[in-house]
């Protein structure tokens, strides 16, 4: 691939959230999966599994279940503070019902070597709990699981695919995971649906790297 194809893929990648009413063949996402596991990851531990959903119920009882997460939140007397905003996330929430296809990462919880010396250590030296404090922010599964997403996004993408990265569900996580029959000791962090695109979103303005970015000599 020459550098201005992988430029072009990058910046040609958009967030889907309309799809066509047309099934994606299993391979694809199997292919898509099986190359998003090549990201990068936490000592190679490969933390993380795939649930590829193509039933029409399964994604539905997913959407009913983030549907009755939005519902409870909206009955709480703080949401009113949200106004509108809220209105609106709720009403945005489960849009994902009509994607043909979804894809939904697990990753269990672990402690390296590091951690575990922490966890040890920071009940007597403050600089331990710091240290491990700082080590939670970003944990190594959360970091790994993103990067195979990420990559997942991009595979979707050149197979002339449309998918869009949700945390959303994860407030239904575990009515999610009863669903899916998630593996004890795994966790749903991520969910993405896909499908063939119905829609083509303008290109999003990014800042200038200026802005975001600076050398350290």
């Amino acid at each position: 691939m020459e550098f201005r194809d992988l430029e072009d893929l990058i910046k040609t990648r958009r967030s889907i959230r309309r799809w066509q009413d047309k099934p994606v063949p299993e391979d694809m996402l199997l292919k898509a999966v099986e190359l998003a596991t090549w990201a990068p990851n936490g000592g190679n531990r490969q933390n993380w599994y795939f649930y590829i959903i193509t039933g029409k119920e399964t994604i539905n009882a997913i959407a009913d279940a983030v549907q009755a997460s939005v519902d409870l939140m909206a009955t709480w007397p703080e949401a009113a503070e949200f106004g509108d905003t809220f209105k609106s996330y709720s009403q945005f929430s489960t849009f994902f019902r009509s994607a043909p296809a979804a894809i939904a990462v697990a990753s269990c919880r672990y402690q390296s070597i590091a951690d575990r010396l922490l966890e040890l250590r920071e009940g007597v030296d403050p600089k331990a709990k710091e240290m491990r404090e700082w080590r939670n922010i970003a944990d190594s599964r959360i970091q790994s699981t993103a990067a195979s997403v990420a990559c997942l996004l991009l595979i979707l993408h050149q197979m002339g695919l449309g998918a869009t990265w949700m945390t959303g569900p994860i407030q239904a996580a575990g009515a999610i995971e009863k669903i899916l029959k998630v593996k004890p000791g795994w966790e749903i962090v991520a969910f993405i649906p896909a499908g063939y695109p119905d829609e083509q979103p303008r290109p999003g303005k990014r800042k200038p790297v200026a802005e975001v970015a600076e050398v350290v000599p």
